[in-house]
This record gives C-alpha cells, sequence and structure tokens, in this order.
C-alpha cells in the first residue's frame, strides 16, 4: 500500500525563530523526528504543494490547488494524510469534503498544538494513528472513504468538526455527530457512522468567495447590518442568529432581508451554537427570518456552512439551484 503524506504547514512543522516565535520550517527536518514510519507496512510518499505557511493565511486558492492535487494523483494511492494548521483546518478539510465527492478513498487531515520536536508535543501521535486511520481495509477496500480530521484520539467526520480550543490537546470536536472512530489500545472505527459514496467521483473545485457572515448581537444597529449585508457585494449572507434561529424584532431587519433578496442576496439563518443548529418554528422569535424566506443552515457548523456557501457558488449555482444545493446533504454535512 501507498500513502502519500501531504505538508501544508501549520504548527506540527515549526521551530521555534531568534525571537521566540514559531516559524515554519522544511519537510525533511519534521520526517526526521520520525524515524518510525519506516515500520509501517506501507510505502509512505511526500508532497509539499508549497512552501510552509501558518494557517492563518490559507485561502480557497489553496484549497483548490491541494484538492486538485489529491484527484490528479487519486490512483497512485491508497489514501492520503493532510499535515495542516489547528486554526483553518476545519475549513479546508470541509472545502475538500464538497470538492472530492464520491472519491472512494481517505483524505484525513491532522497536525497539533505543539511542535514535532518539543518532547510534550501531540504531533508524533496525531501523526501515526492518522496513517494507520489511512491503512484500515475491510473486504479489499478502505474502511474510510470521506474527508476527516483525526486528533487526541478521535476521528471526526471533517465537515461536521469545528476547532473548540486554542489549548487544549483536544482541540476539535464535533457537536452534532458522533465521532467516526476512536484510538485507545485499538484502534475503533464505527462503520455505521462512516459516509459512503453515492455515485461516481465528482471533482469540483471551483470556489467564488462572495459569502459573508454577519453575527447577531445586541445593540447591533441597521447601519452596521446594511453595510455588511447590502453594501459588500456578497451573493450569500449568512446570518448567525441567537439559540435555535431566533432574531431581535428590529423593525428595519424584515426591510433589509426584502431589499437583500430583490438585489439576489441569498439569506442563510446559521445559529451561534455549536451544539442543535437551526429549528427555525420553534420560537416566534423566528418568525421573521422564516417568515422572508431565509435559508435554515440546519445543523451544519459555520465552517461547513462558509465553504460549502463558496463551492455552490463556484459551481454556477445561484437562486433556486443554490437553494436546492445548499438544502442537499451532500458530503454527510448536515441532518437537519
Amino acid at each position: 500500500m501507498k500513502v502519500l503524506l501531504i505538508y501544508t504547514g501549520g504548527t506540527i512543522g515549526m521551530v521555534q525563530g531568534p525571537e521566540g516565535d514559531l516559524q515554519p520550517f522544511d519537510f525533511a527536518q519534521v520526517l526526521s523526528h520520525v524515524p518510525e514510519l519506516a515500520q509501517l507496512q506501507a510505502t509512505v510518499e511526500t508532497w509539499q504543494p508549497w512552501e510552509p505557511m501558518d494557517s492563518s493565511e490559507m485561502q480557497p486558492h489553496h484549497w483548490e490547488r491541494l484538492a486538485t492535487g489529491i484527484f490528479e494523483r487519486r490512483d497512485r494511492y491508497s489514501g492520503f494524510v493532510v499535515l495542516h494548521g489547528t486554526d483553518t483546518m476545519a475549513y479546508t478539510a470541509s472545502a475538500l469534503s464538497f470538492m472530492l465527492q464520491n472519491l472512494g478513498k481517505p483524505i484525513v487531515f491532522t497536525g497539533s498544538q505543539l511542535p514535532i520536536g518539543v518532547l510534550r508535543s501531540d504531533a508524533r501521535e496525531n501523526l501515526f494513528t492518522s496513517l494507520e486511520v489511512v491503512l484500515q481495509e475491510a473486504d479489499g477496500a478502505p474502511v474510510l472513504q470521506e474527508v476527516a480530521i483525526y486528533f487526541e484520539y478521535q476521528l471526526l467526520r471533517a465537515n461536521r468538526a469545528y476547532k473548540r480550543s486554542s489549548q487544549a490537546f483536544n482541540a476539535f470536536e464535533s457537536p452534532n455527530y458522533p465521532a467516526l472512530g476512536e484510538a485507545g489500545v485499538s484502534l475503533q472505527l464505527h462503520e455505521t457512522s462512516l459516509w459512503r459514496p453515492t455515485g461516481p467521483v465528482c471533482f469540483a473545485p471551483a470556489t467564488d468567495t462572495r459569502v459573508g457572515v454577519l453575527r447577531f448581537f445586541p445593540g447591533m444597529d441597521e447601519r452596521l447590518a446594511r453595510s455588511i449585508c447590502l453594501d459588500a457585494g456578497r451573493d450569500i449572507l449568512i446570518l448567525q442568529s441567537f439559540g435555535s434561529g431566533n432574531a431581535p424584532n428590529w423593525d428595519w431587519l424584515p426591510t433589509l432581508l426584502d431589499e437583500g433578496q430583490e438585489r439576489g442576496i441569498c439569506f442563510i439563518n446559521a445559529s451561534q451554537c455549536p451544539m442543535g443548529g437551526v429549528r427555525q418554528p420553534a420560537y416566534a422569535a423566528s418568525r421573521t427570518l422564516r417568515h422572508a424566506g431565509v435559508l435554515s443552515a440546519g445543523d451544519m457548523t459555520l465552517e461547513a456552512v462558509i465553504t460549502k456557501s463558496m463551492w455552490l457558488l463556484g459551481q454556477g449555482k445561484q437562486g433556486v439551484a443554490f437553494r436546492e444545493g445548499f438544502a442537499t446533504n451532500v458530503a454527510g454535512e448536515r441532518s437537519l
């Protein structure tokens, strides 16, 4: 078996610079810290698609390049492990779940909270177990056939995960979908929770970034809302509402939504709460958004809502086509 180990940057491959800050260094130096790779019952080859970078610098064109590279190499490898910074890992991994549908092979993102050369680093376990996950087979096929994140003994669906902590080793959480697997004395993958291909391979890497986010808060005024919703040239506007999809009874909000929709803007209602999601009929406070025809994000993560919206726009989906595509469970990203 052959696995492709992809290094994009991030804390896992950083070293302390002269001024004490963490800076990326060469992939060969990263690998020198893990000679145990030679013990794997597989050939591990490497690819570095660009100079190592902090994941806060990651942009949609990087997602497209990464997805293209994996797609072009799909027949040469049993699976892929992507080393990525934690700050935007959930965005990149979610985007690839839409760009590379039905690939039928495991793509596991991982990284670390401490550099691999640090004594207490979590990097080695995350890396080795990610490789083991990719190598799991049953009846001649990979057990995992989707994009996932492995971090601190948990395997999570990529488009269901978000970064919950900047300090804890268990940095990622999947609030609305169970873990795909756990690593302890043995490695357990839960087959009933795994996504399976629903058709032929679909490679669609294009994105369109005309997406915006407006987070509701007490005291927000119409001027701020209009500048983000109507004056920023967005085609999709994600409204981060309270609780299960509730919006304040601001007298200007219905007018703003009507004006935006007349301009062709599609509004999406996404809860500020990571767990539970939007249930628009639940409270009278959600009536304004529901009656305005605002789409529900259901129980999707914000990362999945943003990347799916960019991906749908990139496929030329507008109006009804966008609404239908957004409501469809494309890659296991939503249950509601």
